[in-house]
């Protein structure tokens, strides 16, 4: 329909035509109350006339409106007028990034600006559990004070990760959106079950496949979006529907740097995970993405050149999964027992031709050995295949471990002679000493495990799952863990055992948000658990204490393991551990006797270097004490190979 200038719509009066769309019409209006410019939507007839789908419509418009952020749109008003139904929205004086692109690429800086904001807008969004499901640049608005995301007036309340929920539908002003529906699936909701509401081109691949949306849905089309902003072109592009929907499903664009090439390469990173296939592979929150891109837009990009294996630079960077030329160590005489050893800063070179690998999905950190002398990691060599390494630190040389290929997140058994780790869809284990891999049981996408003196192995098998145990030998998994859905855990990861090998820690995500992630104990003999602290990441365990991070600060608690219950206060141990971005997995490792290492870095996905802690006493208390009273840190620049 067409409203003319001076129509009424309760207190809004029409004053010009905005635009127009497969989903409804915009218009200016003024708001006659308050005297101000307001953005008036008019719902299509199917909606306009359905009291089915008005109905749910209106339940979430009103959830849609709780969301205030200063880069959403925000929507003030529902209403209806002789069966009309109508949005009102916030009026933004700009234009829209589709109509900006037209005149090619954004610059770097602006297009890193943008991103953030739009991100940050995401985060709020599904915070609250609201998805947009048809991000596009047409849905983003450039204005004085930034960007603003549109279109949130149809939006569907978001499913928990790993969770079933029906699929639902956006909007936009500007272009027309494209649906495609399978009418023999009945519903009587706002959207069909097996239906595909939005604009194709930025769809992510499961929704185009018939699968239910949810935050990463949404995460894809941002990968859309940011690619398109820098590189001015489309992610995916074709002569016809049918080649982009084929680009979607089974194609990579080339990367950004490719494209244009002052972009860095830890933008390629961001871009390709947001872009990723498997939705357990991208980013898994927004949240994630606006961490590194403002990383990158206060100038960690540069942390995404990987230096050259032959360079003498004695610090090389990490981010993101890219190159790393040294291992940084903060160690103690291990053969000096005084409680007043200083603590000394060395450094250890990757394996030749290789770089370590940290922050990227399918990669996790490193696993010190349970007497804290060996060290077992992933690292990439320069024909990009991944396997496991393994040096004793009274070596200078690394042995890779044959039959390991795009291994991830390696942990060790009790007695320090076998190296549990994740590949090729499998939990498997190998012999420290070297020897072929035994595959143990599927884990399609590790996230963890954990090896008992018990002779049982607790392992995280996908993204979105309980733990299992398996016996280490091989054989059938079980269930470890039950999902408690009251909570809204989707997902149960990082195990760690206590000494007495019955009890285990992990930690539990929780769709009600990050204030709700918590760290259990739980039981080799139940699937109950007990709540042990609300941590927004996991935690492990070393003598007497409980080790976690706050704030990017490695912390510890002091922890009795007969009543499973912390006591006293934190204390802070090291600073601005690295967190891979991805998985929200913080990259640090201790052994049984404290020996610490950790990734250091100033942001999510912004670690430039490991630091292995240990003292004299093999005590961490000592340690602690130590870093908090003494602060007894050489300078750095002596390498510990010349002692």
């Amino acid at each position: 329909m067409g409203l003319a200038a001076g129509t009424k719509l309760g207190p809004y009066e029409i004053q010009s035509a905005l635009g127009a769309g497969g989903m409804g019409e915009v218009y200016r209006a003024r708001d006659t109350r308050l005297e101000r410019t307001v953005a008036i939507k008019i719902l299509p007839e199917h909606l306009s006339s359905n009291s089915v789908l008005r109905a749910r419509f209106e339940r979430e418009a009103r959830a849609v409106s709780s969301v205030n952020h200063p880069h959403i749109c925000h929507l003030y008003d529902i209403g209806s007028q002789d069966g009309t139904a109508y949005l009102v929205m916030e009026y933004l004086e700009g234009e829209t990034l589709a109509d900006r692109l037209r005149n090619g690429a954004l610059p770097l800086k602006q297009s890193l600006e943008f991103a953030i904001h739009i991100t940050e807008a995401l985060a709020t969004a599904h915070h609250g559990g609201i998805l947009h499901r048809d991000l596009k640049p047409g849905n983003v608005m450039l204005t004085p004070v930034g960007a603003k995301l549109l279109d949130f007036g149809l939006a569907k309340a978001a499913p928990a990760l790993g969770t079933s929920a029906e699929v639902a539908g956006g909007m936009t002003p500007s272009t027309p959106t494209m649906t495609i529906a399978d009418l023999s699936s009945p519903s009587n909701g706002l959207t069909q079950r097996g239906t595909l509401v939005g604009t194709f081109q930025y769809m992510a691949p499961e929704v185009l496949q018939g699968a239910e949306a949810d935050a990463r849905s949404d995460i894809f089309s941002l990968g859309c979006v940011l690619y398109e902003m820098v590189t001015g072109r489309r992610a995916f592009e074709g002569k016809s529907q049918l080649s982009v929907l084929t680009g979607i499903l089974e194609k990579d664009p080339d990367p950004v740097s490719r494209v244009q090439k002052t972009s860095p390469p830890a933008l390629d990173h961001v871009v390709k995970t947001c872009l990723e296939k498997n939705p357990e592979e991208r980013f898994q929150t927004a949240h994630d993405v606006k961490v590194l891109l403002k990383w990158i837009a206060a100038g960690g990009s540069q942390a995404g050149i990987t230096p050259s294996p032959q360079s003498n630079s004695r610090l090389g960077w990490v981010v993101a999964g890219a190159a790393v030329l040294v291992l940084v160590l903060v160690a103690a005489y291990f053969t000096i027992a005084t409680h007043s050893s200083p603590v000394v800063r060395s450094f250890i070179e990757s394996p030749p031709g290789t770089s370590y690998v940290t922050l990227s999905p399918s990669s996790g950190p490193p696993a010190i050995s349970p007497d804290g002398t060996r060290l077992a990691f992933t690292a990439r060599d320069d024909k990009g295949k991944t396997m496991l390494y393994l040096r004793p630190l009274s070596s200078l040389t690394a042995q890779p471990l044959v039959g390991t290929a795009d291994s991830s997140y390696p942990f060790w058994s009790p007695d320090g002679h076998e190296i549990g780790f994740f590949a090729g869809g499998k939990l498997k284990k190998i012999e420290a000493s070297g020897g072929p891999p035994q595959s143990l049981c599927d884990a399609a996408i590790g996230r963890g495990g954990a090896w008992s003196k018990a002779s049982v192995i607790v392992f995280a098998p996908g993204t979105s799952d309980p733990l299992l145990r398996v016996a280490a030998a091989g054989g059938a998994a079980e269930p470890a863990t039950k999902l408690d859905v009251s909570r809204g855990e989707n997902s149960h990861r990082w195990p760690y055992f206590l000494p007495d090998g019955q009890h285990f820690l992990f930690w539990a995500r929780s769709s009600h948000g990050v204030q709700e992630h918590t760290v259990y104990v739980g039981s080799l003999g139940s699937l109950q658990a007990k709540p042990l602290m609300k941590s927004e990441l996991m935690a492990l365990y070393v003598p007497d204490y409980l080790l976690f991070l706050r704030d990017q600060t490695l912390m510890a608690q002091p922890f009795n393991t007969r009543s499973l219950e912390t006591a006293g206060v934190a204390k802070p141990l090291a600073e601005h551990v690295a967190i891979n971005p991805t998985t929200n997995r913080p990259v640090f490792s201790a052994s049984d006797n404290g020996t610490l290492v950790y990734q250091a870095g100033n942001a999510q996905g912004g670690g430039t270097c490991f630091g292995l802690h240990a003292m004299a006493s093999r005590r961490v208390r000592s340690l602690i004490s130590m870093l908090i009273s003494t602060r007894q840190f050489l300078p750095m620049g002596r390498d510990s190979r010349q002692r």
